[in-house]
């Protein structure tokens, strides 16, 4: 037996649910969970199928005995292999609580992703990386060199068959071509204190303002700084008995678990772009574990 994930988003209309599941047991296939979401105000339909194919057909198989009812319906759609790890490339600066946090989860299974290599523009994590027998890249950003460098990122992604690009506190602004060309492929994450708290300590700002909630904010990176298609966010409380370096602490946690979650979305197959939205299925209750280790 083997495991997919189908995707699908198209314009809403009557029997598509249908279509898809009576297709799905007529190829020998067992529906595991299924989700779906009609956007009424944008008249779009989105749906993800986890399924076993009780009989072993490949994806390829599947695609073509899909391909009419795609036609039909004029479906964006997709089959995903639930065996095959996702390919991650990381870019990080000089604070590596995100990073760390990352190789953690994927070291334990927590996260079950191809980590292709980490790319920073500073040295501070090499020997962390290189010590996971994690390939490390390191590209020197200036303002003379910036469009070399992001040549040589773009390389690296293709040479590396890297699907998904996060930027694990990476404190360089990327150009709208690269932005352009990874499109749905690039997720971020900061503070959600922007856009009030802007620049380099915004954790200092919300001290001094007496912030009651630290949050942050995981999205797809597009050409619109830090306005991209939000994916995960998460919050925590804070008194006026918690110091600016307390800030500074819960606001790193609060980073690493929205990060995680949103990644932890994306690989499966759960985040639908709508726009300048975002359509995120939950796991299913039980389906956790069977995701958590691919």
């Amino acid at each position: 037996m083997k495991s997919y994930v189908l995707t699908v988003s198209c314009k809403s209309t009557r029997g598509i649910v249908a279509a898809v599941s009576g297709y799905l047991a007529g190829a020998g296939c067992n529906i595991v969970d299924s989700s779906q979401f009609d956007d009424l105000d944008t008249g779009q339909f989105f749906m993800r199928v986890s399924f076993i194919s009780e009989e072993g057909a490949s994806r390829d198989e599947l695609l073509a005995g899909l391909a009419p009812i795609a036609a039909k319906f004029g479906m964006i759609s997709e089959i995903h292999d639930s065996a095959q790890r996702m390919k991650v490339m990381l870019m990080v600066s000089r604070f590596g609580h995100c990073l760390n946090d990352l190789l953690y989860r994927w070291k334990i299974g927590a996260l079950p992703i191809d980590i292709v290599g980490v790319v920073s523009n500073h040295f501070e994590y090499q020997k962390v990386v290189v010590n996971h027998d994690i390939p490390f890249h390191h590209i020197k950003v200036t303002k003379e060199n910036k469009p070399i460098a992001e040549g040589q990122i773009l390389d690296l992604v293709e040479s590396t068959g890297t699907e998904l690009v996060v930027l694990a506190r990476y404190m360089q602004v990327l150009s709208d071509n690269m932005c352009k060309k990874m499109s749905g492929r690039i997720i971020n994450i900061h503070h959600s204190f922007l856009p009030s708290f802007k620049g380099a300590n915004p954790y200092k700002q919300a001290y001094e303002r007496g912030v009651k909630l630290i949050g942050a904010t995981a999205h797809y990176v597009t050409a619109d700084l830090d306005e991209g298609p939000i994916i995960e966010q998460d919050i925590a409380r804070i008194t006026h008995a918690q110091s600016g370096e307390d800030y500074v602490s819960i606001g790193r946690d609060v980073e690493s678990q929205v990060l995680a979650r949103a990644i932890h979305a994306h690989i499966h197959h759960r985040v639908f772009i709508n726009g300048n939205r975002t359509i995120v299925f939950p796991a299913s209750p039980g389906s956790y574990a069977s995701e958590r280790m691919g």
